[in-house]
C-alpha cells in the first residue's frame, strides 16, 4: 500500500489549492494514503524550519510531493527553510529512492515557475530521490485546459490578480499530478 507525503506552503491559498487537488488524485488510486502537511509561520523558528514529526513521517512516505508558490523566480522562503532544515536527512541520504514531484503556483503566467521546478528537482536529486513529472500532454491553452501552461516537470498553475479560485485546467493537472505519483509509487512499493 503506498503512501504520498505532500509538503507545501501556501500564503493566499491558491497553492493550498493546488494541494488539495494533487491529493485528490493522489487518493484515486485505490490502496494510497496520503498525508498533507501545509507549513506554516510558527513552525519556523530563527529562521529555521522545525517540526521533528512532519519530518518523520516525510521520512517514512514512499513519495513526497513538494509544493510552493513561485516568487521572484524561486520557491517561497518558508520552503526553503524546510529544505535547509532537511538537510539533516540528506546527510544521511535518508530519502533515497524515494519518489519525489513538485507544483508550483504563480500570479504571472510564465513567473519564472520552471525555474523552482527545476530547483526542487535539484534539491530531490541530492537528496538521491526518483523524480516523477506530469506526464501529460498540453490540452490547450485556455485557463480550463490541462496542463495548459505546458509543463512536464511538475504541475503549473496560474490565477489572475483577485482571483479567488485557481483555474479548472490546474485544478485538473494537479489532480493528474496526484494521481500519476500515487501511481507510479504503487508500482514502485510492488517491486521493493
Amino acid at each position: 500500500m503506498p503512501s504520498v507525503s505532500i509538503i507545501y506552503f501556501s500564503a493566499q491559498g491558491h497553492t493550498h489549492q493546488l494541494a488539495e487537488a494533487v491529493a485528490e488524485g493522489a487518493k484515486s488510486v485505490a490502496g494510497t494514503t496520503v498525508e498533507m502537511h501545509r507549513i506554516v509561520g510558527s513552525e519556523i523558528i530563527e529562521g529555521r524550519w522545525k517540526n521533528p514529526a512532519v519530518l518523520a513521517k516525510l521520512s517514512s512516505a514512499d513519495a513526497i510531493i513538494f509544493g510552493t508558490p513561485t516568487y521572484m523566480g524561486g520557491y517561497s522562503a518558508q520552503l526553503k527553510a524546510f529544505i535547509d532544515a532537511a538537510s539533516e536527512v540528506w546527510m544521511k541520504l535518508g530519502w533515497k529512492d524515494k519518489l519525489a514531484a513538485a507544483f508550483t503556483h504563480s500570479q504571472g503566467l510564465s513567473g519564472d515557475k520552471l525555474n523552482t521546478l527545476a530547483s526542487l528537482w535539484v534539491n530531490a536529486m541530492q537528496h538521491g530521490m526518483v523524480w516523477v513529472g506530469l506526464g501529460e500532454l498540453v490540452e490547450g491553452t485556455a485557463p480550463e485546459k490541462v496542463n495548459c501552461i505546458g509543463s512536464y516537470g511538475g504541475a503549473m498553475a496560474q490565477t489572475d490578480w483577485g482571483q479567488e479560485k485557481i483555474n479548472d485546467g490546474d485544478r485538473k493537472t494537479g489532480v493528474i499530478l496526484g494521481k500519476r505519483v500515487a501511481e507510479t509509487a504503487a508500482r514502485w512499493v510492488k517491486g521493493k
